[in-house]
């Protein structure tokens, strides 16, 4: 069954991990990459990736991407989303941090935040609105 649309932004809203796909050019599949994401019901859907990535590339040359998240407990849920991208920007060390901070417990958001930066410098940031959804909800399948 359809998620309503309050459920699926609820949904997206909370730190799964993402499934980016992006247009890879003529005679290839789709890129399908994990990624960490961020989102705010109502609003856009943000991903940060090194500014020299594959990833980045061809999010710049397709100018859209889909994003999906699932999960398999306590019912199978799924919500894809696909749009434009509408910004393309350096990530701050804040934005890295608050992205990181999804996903990773306290006591080692410090450490990699500052080592990421170190190592990568500053990643991009893309941001994408979401203008076309996919959503399900399974029961207990």
């Amino acid at each position: 069954m359809a998620l309503s649309r309050e459920a699926r932004e609820a949904f997206l809203a909370e730190p799964h991990i993402g499934a980016l796909a992006v247009d890879a050019g003529p005679g290839r599949a789709p890129l399908s990459v994990p990624i960490w994401y961020a989102y705010t019901p109502g609003g856009e859907v943000w991903i940060v990736t090194a500014p020299d990535s594959r990833k980045a590339e061809l999010i710049r040359a397709a100018g859209r991407f889909t994003m999906m998240a699932d999960r398999m407990e306590p019912t199978v849920r799924y919500v894809s989303v696909e749009g434009p991208v509408v910004s393309e920007e350096p990530c701050s060390y804040e934005q890295l941090t608050e992205m990181s901070a999804r996903y990773l417990p306290a006591e080692k958001l410090a450490d990699y935040v500052d080592f990421s930066w170190k190592q990568e410098g500053a990643p991009t940031l893309f941001r994408m609105r979401p203008q076309r959804w996919v959503s399900a909800d399974l029961g207990t399948v």
